[in-house]
């Protein structure tokens, strides 16, 4: 007894179509870029249909990131600005414990830089007149809160942040060349206030409210006694410097440029203080 063998599959037969990630699902959905079948499990919801997880990858990557107005990724939350508001607060909470010890060691002491105690340049920008006095950290935090997140917005964080830092140090140069002592993030404010009216220009605002702001506020600085002149100016010249080298800079390259100019300015700046020695007269300290 012999036995026939199985027919022939039918002409125009397939093979069921199985998941490219999961061979032994069966499915009929395809990805709408690359055709490829997908389960349930590999389906990515599409503007158009599903697709796969490699397809969607690989689109997010085609994706233009958004950019800040002058360069840098976009801004949704000023991380930077609220960073700095917390470091000065932290500083002034440990001069609240520890008054004599912290400003003696890190406040900005000229002749103390000179001797090689360079942190001073930058740790006397996060302290301010300790208690019983509260109004110098409250009007430059004021001031932080107020301008510095549109800022870092239009500058992206990273620029924002050596804007501020640059300000300082150029703020406790100038105390380093023309002055003795003194503590405050007032040299890094009055860089942002410099910055302010140089973006508005940019981009064509209306600029005259940020003069007014910026005289009004270099007329306290010479009005008022025992605020360091130097200081003040020193960071609003040193702002203005960066924050025009950020806003134009040609398109190509930008960052290149941008990168350029801050090397540059803290080049300067490092160059001023190993260069040449402190100036000023032996007055009493001021803050900033």
């Amino acid at each position: 007894m012999t036995s026939q063998p199985p027919p022939p599959p039918q002409s125009g037969a397939q093979a069921v179509p199985t998941c490219y990630r999961h061979p032994d699902r069966e499915t009929y959905v395809r990805c709408q870029r690359c055709e490829r079948p997908i389960c349930p499990d590999c389906m990515r919801e599409a503007a158009v249909g599903h697709q796969c997880p490699e397809c969607v990858r690989d689109g997010g990557r085609e994706v233009p990131q958004a950019r800040a107005t002058f360069g840098g990724a976009a801004v949704a939350v000023p991380r930077v600005t609220w960073t700095l508001l917390i470091l000065n607060v932290l500083a002034y909470g440990a001069e609240v414990l520890r008054p004599d010890e912290v400003v003696q060691r890190f406040a900005m002491w000229s002749l103390g830089v000179h001797m090689g105690e360079w942190w001073r340049l930058i740790t006397s920008a996060f302290l301010h007149s300790p208690p019983p006095s509260f109004w110098h950290i409250l009007f430059n935090m004021w001031a932080l809160y107020a301008i510095g997140p549109e800022l870092e917005r239009r500058l992206g964080s990273g620029r924002f942040a050596a804007l501020y830092l640059l300000s300082a140090l150029g703020g406790s140069v100038a105390i380093y060349l023309f002055g003795t002592s003194a503590v405050g993030a007032s040299g890094a404010i009055y860089g942002l206030f410099g910055a302010l009216f140089v973006v508005a220009r940019r981009l064509g605002y209306d600029a005259r409210g940020v003069l007014w702001l910026i005289g009004i506020n270099v007329v306290l600085t010479f009005v008022v006694p025992g605020i360091s002149w130097q200081g003040h100016l020193g960071g609003l010249v040193t702002g203005t410097i960066v924050a025009a080298g950020f806003a134009y800079a040609p398109p190509r390259n930008r960052t290149l440029v941008q990168t350029g100019i801050a090397a540059a300015v803290l080049v300067a700046l490092v160059l001023l203080v190993t260069m040449l020695p402190p100036y000023g007269l032996p007055l009493e300290g001021a803050f900033t």
